[in-house]
């Protein structure tokens, strides 16, 4: 969020190069209403509980985001629906949303819109992972033969942005990109790009994750990167706290169109060369890219009033983000920050898009949400 009362570098003005956001479509811990999504993010309320989708009796972290009464009437025929893995479905309902937000339904689609001018780019850091490691299962268990026709298919990583175009007959730019849990802020940014280069009118963009599951939930289990507070899941999920001790595993989809008074002015992409999961301790990957994306956008560091942090509550993380953000904004009294992980959990390549619409949201309405279970400081 930018306050407009600071000078700030020159921004793009040709109108043909500037992307605004026109929809917003989710699938979440708390539904698949933006609204509703807001709404209990504002009230503090955690969507973490223990994991029943399969017998997690015998891990040792049993609890997650883990989305109930999921619904896609309406939105894949049953077909379809039986076959597919959760990840393309939470994209496909999400995607679709995000078009009906932005007056772009079938029927407007059909018979006003150049399609071969609108793309999809839906990314995901694991895609299909139950369909995967149910083939594996069958090649283990039954021998080849037994594999399903689908299990490459749905387990690819592109896939949510295939069927979302298949479904619609959007025929521009399609691909995703898979860049973990940083992966649909690149995916912002790739998009905006197609637009501003011509290549596409309007792009249909975020990410989509269904990883609990038990590879997925044993595979970040060895990771050690799990908070491990089972007898008291909805407080599991601590940014900044002193007790924090991992994240939390979340899944679902945020997809983005293209709402009122919400633009993406510009962005940038950085390495921290560092290591596998741990950040660098100094934050000069994350400090340089947000300094390179302020530049991009023609935005001062004054300007910038709310930062909507990744905040995963995992010790090295939270501290190389807060360095990173107070070596580039120095002056953060007036500075609001809040984590959208405390209450809905770490959605892995579907964060970022879900921490989109959160985002835009506190611009549109005014209202900033909490960041709950931050008791202990120091």
């Amino acid at each position: 969020m930018a306050s407009p009362t600071v000078g700030a570098p020159k921004r793009e003005k040709d109108p043909k190069k500037r992307v605004v956001i026109t929809g917003m479509g989710l699938v979440s811990v708390f539904g698949s209403d933006v609204d509703a999504f807001y709404n209990k993010l504002l009230e503090g309320e955690s969507g973490i509980s223990l994991i029943d989708r399969f017998d997690a009796s015998n891990f040792s972290v049993r609890f997650g985001g883990q989305i109930r009464d999921f619904c896609s009437e309406g939105y894949i025929d049953g077909k379809n629906d039986r076959r597919l893995d959760n990840c393309w479905r939470y994209c496909i309902v999400a995607g679709k949303r995000a078009l009906d937000d932005a007056n772009l339904g079938k029927q407007v689609l059909d018979t006003q819109m150049d399609k071969t001018r609108i793309g999809v780019l839906v990314g995901s850091g694991m895609g299909g992972i139950t369909t995967f490691s149910n083939g594996v299962e069958a090649l283990v268990q039954k021998g080849y033969k037994k594999i399903t026709p689908f299990f490459i298919p749905y387990s690819i990583t592109n896939m949510g942005s295939a069927l979302l175009a298949i479904d619609t007959g959007l025929m521009g730019p399609n691909y995703s990109i898979s860049t973990a849990c940083a992966m649909a802020n690149y995916c912002f940014c790739a998009a905006a790009n197609h637009i501003r280069k011509g290549e596409a009118d309007i792009m249909v963009v975020g990410g989509t994750e269904a990883a609990i599951m038990p590879s997925g939930l044993g595979g970040f289990i060895a990771c050690r990167a799990l908070s491990h507070r089972n007898e008291d899941p909805k407080k599991a999920s601590r940014p900044w706290d002193k007790d924090h001790d991992g994240f939390v595993m979340g899944e679902g989809s945020g997809v983005l169109g293209s709402q009122n008074n919400s633009r993406i002015f510009g962005g940038a992409i950085t390495c921290d060369a560092h290591h596998m999961t741990d950040p660098r301790v100094d934050g000069l990957g994350v400090s340089s890219c947000i300094s390179k994306s302020l530049e991009d956008a023609g935005v001062s560091p004054e300007e910038v009033n709310y930062v909507n942090a990744h905040a995963t509550s995992t010790l090295a993380g939270d501290l190389a983000e807060v360095n990173a953000i107070k070596k580039v904004f120095k002056d953060t009294s007036e500075l609001k920050m809040n984590a959208t992980k405390s209450m809905i959990g770490h959605g892995l390549g579907a964060a970022g898009g879900l921490e989109a619409i959160a985002t835009i949201k506190a611009i549109t309405t005014g209202w900033l949400h909490p960041s709950i279970n931050l008791d202990v400081t120091s």
